[in-house]
């Protein structure tokens, strides 16, 4: 069998590997998955995202399928709850900020319709493709996502660093920061 081509930071783990292939950097523009990314991308804030991964599936049962009507009306019991399981992040700060968030993002919708277009604005509604030949290359911010950042703050979400964005960009496919030779480019 052919080895492929891959971003270094996803060698040698095969759940990695399958979310390189598989859903990072592909454009994302539907609601539902732009906040479940963003959900957790708040959570990976100081973490490894392979941790997150690896958590997926638990923080998708905790966290009521990532439906965020129902987060948004999360009350203290709820909240307490979800510190007890252990299949999460169990950090009070981050689990309030998926409330506050989902809050926030409902918002976001009143006022554009919906938060892909308020997301996706920052770019016309077109990815971003960058030309990275290694991953020395590739930022952790840029101008743009402190732009969003600060711009999600003034909104009122939580745990929305440059850093948490631009990986989000990432993640959401709003920037492509594929290698130039990752096989996913082909």
């Amino acid at each position: 069998m052919e080895d492929k081509i891959r971003c270094a930071w996803c060698k040698g783990d095969a759940l990695y590997e399958k979310y390189h292939d598989e859903e990072w950097g592909k454009p994302v523009y539907d609601d539902d998955t732009l906040f479940e990314f963003l959900l957790l991308e708040t959570f990976q804030a100081g973490l490894s995202w392979i941790t997150i991964l690896r958590k997926r599936e638990s923080f998708r049962k905790a966290f009521d399928n990532f439906d965020y009507k129902k987060i948004a009306q999360y009350k203290e019991n709820k909240v307490e709850e979800l510190l007890q399981d252990a299949g999460i992040i169990r950090n009070r700060l981050k689990v309030l900020a998926a409330v506050t968030n989902a809050q926030a993002f409902m918002k976001v919708q009143d006022e554009f319709g919906s938060f892909s277009k308020y997301f996706w604005n920052f770019t016309d509604g077109k990815p971003i493709d960058n030309k990275f030949t290694s991953l020395k290359e590739v930022p952790a911010t840029t101008p743009l996502s402190d732009a969003i950042s600060k711009d999600m703050k003034k909104r009122g979400f939580k745990f929305v660093g440059s850093t948490v964005i631009y990986a989000n960009m990432q993640a959401t496919g709003m920037v492509n920061d594929h290698i130039l030779d990752c096989w996913t480019r082909k």
